[in-house]
Order: C-alpha cells, then sequence, then structure tokens
C-alpha cells in the first residue's frame, strides 16, 4: 500500500491519550497505520494537502438500521411514537428483498462516509424473502467503510405476545444456527478488520428470555460483541416491568447482558442504578439523540453516563428514525440536548466530537480506531474549513459549533473512499436512482 502524507493542515485534533491538538502540522500513513505525525514530514509517496482544513480521526457510529435507508419520512409513521411506528413500517420491511437490503445499505453507508464516518455498526433484525446479512456486508465492502454488522433477530410475533407480524420473525434454532454461520464466514477480530461480527437480538419486546441467554453464551464462545435496544422510552420500561417484572438494567443484569463486550442501544431511561451497573461491568451505550427526539422517547442522560465512567458513542440509528444519516449532526444534538439539560457549560463541541471518534470506537472495541496515534489505523477525515460554514470563527477546530457538516477527504485503511467531496468506489448518482425506483416500488406495493 503506498504512502501517504497529509500536509500542513491547520489543526489536527489527535483524540490520542492526551488529546493533543497541533496546528500546521503533517500525518504520515503507511501500510494502513498512522506512521509519524509531527511538522515538516517528507514523504515519496502521495501528498494530500490539507491547508484550510482540520484532520480529525474518522468518526464511528455505534448503531444503525441501514435497511431503513429505503423508509424515510413514511406517512403514518411520521409522527408516532415508537411502538406505532414499528407497527407502521414493519409491513413494508416484510416485502424487502437482498437487492434492497443491498442498495438501502450502500447508500446508507456512503451518506454516513460523506458526514466522515469511517467505521460503522449496523443492527439487521430482519430478513424477509431470502435476505441474508451479507447483503449488508456486500454493500460494506463495496464503500469501502470499516463495518461492524450484528446478525440481530426477531422471535416473537403478535400471536405470542410480541410486537412484530408473525411473518418477520423466525425459529430461534434457525436463529442461532445462521449466528454460527455469519460469524464463521465474515468475523475478522485483527487489528486491521474491516468487517466484525456481532450478535444483536433486537429488543426485549421481540425475543424470548432464552434467546437472549443462548445468544450470549454462543457469543462469548465465538469471541464477538453482543448488541441490543434497551429503555429506549416509557414504553419499553413498561413492557419490562410487566412482562418481566424488572427494569431493563436488572433484565439485562439476570440475562448476562452487561460486560464490555456488550453495548446497548437508546438508554434513553436508564437510572441512576442502571448508570452505575453499566460502569461498574464497562457496559457499552449507543447515544441516538436525533432519533430519541424524532419518535420523542426523551433525551438520554449522557452527562451522568460519561461522569460516572459508562462508555459511550454516538449512532444515527435508522433512516426511518432519524431520518438522517450525518453523524456531524448527530454529535452537535449530542451537544446540544445535553446544554438544554444541564446547562450551556454540560457540554463542549470537543467532547461531542469526542463521543463521535474515540469514544464510539471504544464502545465497538476497537481501541485501535478513533485517535490519531502512531500505530493505529489510518482512518481520517479531512474538513475544509475555509468555506462559508465556518466563515467569522475564531477557533476553526470547534467543528460542531461552526464548521461543515460534509468531509471533503476520508482515508479508511489509508485508502480514499471520498475525495474532493465525492466518492471514489462506486457510482453514486446510479445506486440513488436505484434507491429512489426502489423506494416508487415499494409505495406502489403499499
Amino acid at each position: 500500500m503506498p504512502e501517504i502524507l497529509i500536509r500542513n493542515a491547520d489543526h489536527i485534533l489527535t483524540m490520542d491519550d492526551t488529546r493533543r491538538e497541533l496546528c500546521g502540522a503533517d500525518l504520515r500513513l503507511r501500510d494502513g497505520a498512522i506512521a509519524e505525525i509531527g511538522a515538516g514530514l517528507h514523504s515519496d509517496g502521495e501528498i494530500i494537502e490539507a491547508a484550510g482544513c482540520v484532520v480529525t480521526p474518522g468518526l464511528v457510529n455505534t448503531h444503525h438500521h441501514l435497511f431503513q435507508t429505503l423508509t424515510r419520512a413514511v406517512p403514518g409513521a411520521q409522527d408516532a411514537l415508537l411502538f406505532g411506528w414499528l407497527k407502521t413500517l414493519y409491513p413494508i420491511w416484510a416485502r424487502f428483498t437482498p437487492d434492497h437490503m443491498f442498495t438501502s445499505a450502500q447508500v446508507g453507508l456512503a451518506e454516513l462516509a460523506l458526514s466522515g464516518c469511517t467505521l460503522s455498526a449496523d443492527h439487521l433484525y430482519l430478513y424477509p424473502n431470502g435476505s441474508r446479512l451479507e447483503d449488508t456486508i456486500e454493500a460494506a465492502r463495496a464503500v469501502g467503510l470499516r463495518f461492524q454488522p450484528t446478525r440481530g433477530a426477531m422471535s416473537i410475533g403478535e400471536t405470542a405476545g410480541g410486537l412484530p407480524p408473525d411473518t418477520l420473525v423466525e425459529e430461534e434454532t434457525a436463529i442461532l444456527e445462521d449466528c454460527i454461520r455469519v460469524v464463521d464466514a465474515f468475523h475478522d477480530p485483527s487489528e486491521a478488520s474491516m468487517c466484525r461480527v456481532g450478535l444483536a437480538p433486537c429488543s426485549p419486546f421481540s425475543v424470548s428470555l432464552d434467546l437472549m441467554k443462548q445468544t450470549a453464551l454462543l457469543a462469548r464462545d465465538k469471541g464477538v460483541m453482543l448488541h441490543t435496544h434497551l429503555a429506549e422510552n416509557e414504553e419499553d420500561i413498561a413492557y419490562s416491568q410487566e412482562m418481566f417484572g424488572c427494569r431493563p438494567g436488572q433484565y439485562a443484569q439476570d440475562l448476562g447482558w452487561v460486560g464490555p463486550d456488550v453495548w446497548h442501544a437508546h438508554c434513553v431511561k436508564l437510572d441512576a442504578r442502571e448508570i452505575a451497573l453499566f460502569a461498574e461491568t464497562g457496559t457499552g451505550v449507543a447515544h441516538c439523540p436525533c432519533s430519541n427526539c424524532r419518535l420523542g422517547s426523551g433525551v438520554a442522560p449522557v452527562r451522568a453516563m460519561r461522569d460516572a465512567g459508562v462508555r459511550v458513542g454516538l449512532g444515527v440509528d435508522g433512516s426511518a428514525s432519524n431520518d438522517v444519516g450525518n453523524l456531524v449532526a448527530e454529535a452537535r444534538q449530542c451537544m446540544l440536548l445535553q446544554r438544554v439539560i444541564k446547562g450551556a457549560d454540560a457540554m463542549s463541541a470537543r467532547e461531542a466530537l469526542e463521543i463521535a471518534t474515540r469514544g464510539g470506537a471504544d464502545v465497538l472495541g476497537r481501541p485501535e480506531c478513533g485517535r490519531l496515534a502512531v500505530g493505529k489505523r489510518a482512518d481520517v477525515a479531512i474538513w475544509d474549513v475555509s468555506g462559508i460554514e465556518a466563515a467569522g470563527s475564531w477557533d476553526p477546530a470547534a467543528l460542531l459549533l461552526a464548521g461543515p457538516t460534509t468531509v471533503r477527504d476520508l482515508l479508511v485503511e489509508g485508502r480514499a473512499v471520498v475525495r474532493d467531496g465525492q466518492m471514489t468506489r462506486f457510482d453514486l448518482g446510479a445506486a440513488i436512482a436505484r434507491q429512489n425506483a426502489l423506494a416508487q416500488g415499494l409505495r406502489e406495493a403499499m
């Protein structure tokens, strides 16, 4: 792999262990990793001029449902709370094919890349009409992003007291067998890995207690991570108390779903005891501020979590509940919501960016990502701050206060994914046209 020198950046926000910030500095990349950081560096390889730019680690998305990029702004779901929103969308998702899954994931990952994201998790929990997890894995390969897909599942349908329709649930034996298949086929535990697979039963209201327990045992046997939705809104809390006689934190603990190999999405309604449990056990949280606002779920206690030592990352969540896949917008929303609740000094722009980079990488068990330091992976975002978004800014490095929401350049494992604001590895225009045609077909079918 050729060497790359990112030269003369106005600012480099390293997000390393000391949170160094460098001015007029360079970044040398070699063999997919960061080889050197400093001023006046030289290289015989490719030169990327970064004058007028801020350089950051690539952003990390810890929770998404990429298949939902095909169902943005669906009438009937636009103003619904979580459970009603799901019931409106389930019949549409039941019509998806592998083509829908691939195209929706490809477009969703491209949107993330343009917002500076180099590593994204995904939670695919339904598999209609022959769809498989590898539909999304192939999309990530086409886009060039580092990927952490999770094999989700739903096994309790409406007739058994669950929320999803019976047509979208699977037999639990088949779920566990396919979990083994996808981990064996696609999981790469190496530091340079472009694909790590996790296991992710959907939620307390769509799977059995036994599936949760068996999945945790299987994940630990295979050495992969665990993910699910937890404590998303008041309906979620009420369901847990009625069906299991406890709050979500106790539910997770009883089933073996706490620990450094577990991260939960949303956690809007965690109480002080549950926050302490997550801090003590090293359990991670995927905070999804825009989706939580869009569905009226509330504001997650991120300040309390961070202060307690809980690992917190950001997630854009599905594009049916956001409806955008821009990780910069997510980081800014995170910062603003904590200020609304706790005051203007509750969270700085730099702390929110830290959550979006090394915070998310740590939640996903990828400490080699999310920071710029020698030996870490060459996942780099270059932001042009010479434009109107940062015009007049006294601190261009405060990107979330005054700065662009799309990157100029993005490198993953030292390879260009975005160059001069354009995707480099596939025809995005053709993918968007395909996406719109598929969405039109779904509308007509409904």
